[in-house]
Formats: C-alpha cells, sequence, structure tokens
C-alpha cells in the first residue's frame, strides 16, 4: 500500500526528539545534561541497591526501565518550559497554549482584538465559557466585560469567567494557564458542550486570527469599516 505523501513529510519518532532536544539546548543549555543525569542517577541507585540485596541483575533491568521513564518525564518538562520560553512575549501565545490542552476544550482564538493588540480568546469546557485575555490588564478588562456581555446573549444559564493571561498583577502566566482552567469547577455534562458550541457559532465572527503566534512587533489586520 502506497505512503500517502503528508505521511512521508511528517519527521519520525527519534528525529521529533531531536528536534525537541535542540529546543530545549537552545532555552536552557543545562537541559538535556539534566535529562540524562536524572536517567543515570535512577540507574546507578538500582545498581547499588542491587549490589546490596544480591538482586543485582533483576534490578538492573528494573533500574534501566525506570531511568528511561525518569529521563523522559524530566524531558517532557524541560520541553514544555522551553515552550513557554518561546511563546512568550508573542502576540497569540495564550491561544497557542490553549490549543494544546487535552480533552473536551473547544477553542476560539481572536473573539475580540483592538488596534493596540489586545486579544480576547474563548474556551468552552466542562467549567462552562472561559474568556481569557493578552494584554495590559488597565486595557483588557473593558474587552472582557464587553465580550462577556457579548457571550451571555445566547448563553444565559451557563458559567463564564473571564481571565487575564499575563505577567501583571492579577493575570495568569502562560506556564500556569493550563493548570488554572483544569482547577475550574465542572459545572456542565458533555452533552451541554454541544449545545454551547452551536449556539456561540450564531454570534457574528470577528477578525480571524492567523494560526500560531505572531512574531514580535507583527501587526493585527485592521477591521474595515463599513
Amino acid at each position: 500500500m502506497a505512503k500517502k505523501p503528508e505521511d512521508s513529510e511528517r519527521p519520525g519518532r527519534i528525529k521529533q526528539l531531536r528536534m525537541i532536544a535542540k529546543i530545549i539546548k537552545e532555552a536552557n543549555p543545562k537541559g538535556m545534561p539534566i535529562v540524562y543525569a536524572s536517567a543515570l542517577g535512577t540507574l546507578a541507585l538500582c545498581v547499588v541497591i542491587g549490589l546490596v540485596t544480591g538482586w543485582f541483575w533483576y534490578l538492573l533491568i528494573i533500574g534501566i526501565m525506570l531511568a528511561m521513564t525518569v529521563g523522559l518525564v524530566v524531558f517532557g518538562q524541560l520541553a514544555q518550559r522551553a515552550q513557554y520560553s518561546m511563546l512568550h512575549g508573542q502576540i497569540g501565545a495564550a491561544a497557542a497554549i490553549l490549543q494544546g490542552m487535552r480533552g473536551n476544550w473547544e477553542v476560539t482564538p481572536a473573539v475580540a482584538v483592538t488596534r493596540d493588540q489586545d486579544i480576547v480568546h474563548r474556551v468552552v469546557g466542562y467549567p462552562g465559557i472561559i474568556l481569557v485575555s493578552e494584554g495590559p490588564g488597565s486595557r483588557v478588562q473593558k474587552m472582557l466585560v464587553a465580550e462577556k456581555k457579548r457571550v451571555q446573549r445566547v448563553a444565559l444559564d451557563v458559567p463564564v469567567y473571564d481571565i487575564q493571561s499575563g505577567d501583571g498583577d492579577g493575570q495568569v502566566p502562560l506556564a500556569k494557564l493550563q493548570r488554572h482552567l483544569m482547577k475550574l469547577p465542572r459545572n456542565l455534562k458533555k452533552p451541554a458542550l454541544y449545545e454551547i458550541n452551536n449556539r456561540l457559532k450564531a454570534l457574528p465572527q470577528t477578525l480571524p486570527m492567523p494560526k500560531g503566534p505572531l512574531p514580535r512587533g507583527a501587526k493585527m489586520p485592521r477591521p474595515k469599516m463599513r
């Protein structure tokens, strides 16, 4: 059976790991040595315990598996930190983080955008509707209030949360954004999510958000006045 062109263009698992390792190295030169040290340290501990107890070969096998597990866990954590570091300060960074969440989360980037490049993203999940802003708190609060009123027109009985992402007072840093949403109470059941999404589709569409974060200094297109 012939391979699909798009499948052949996808990098293999080893190539992906190398690419991620390169990103980690660029973000933190000590990152990969930490991964190797954590894996080797776990293996060495198991070997020492095996020599002391007389169960060397058994604990050697266990140690290899544990070392690989620990190394992959540390590798994943460092990769996530590197991602946050790369996205920090870029327009649309919060949307990129939100779209990486696992589970039943429907993310609509840039439901509101201003000329100052302040943005509000909309998320629908088990907690209800969550509005996430990017920009200075003094400016985005008015956007959040306006968008909250707009959303409540079609979702009167659904909880609506507003969150400011950023590094200012009262804002949620990118690194804690996913965790912050996961801690919200589960107010809805799965069937209700489809109903809410259908209601929100009735709202007028605003400017489309380009996929992925925009480079620093890039300008959002201005809406045409009718």
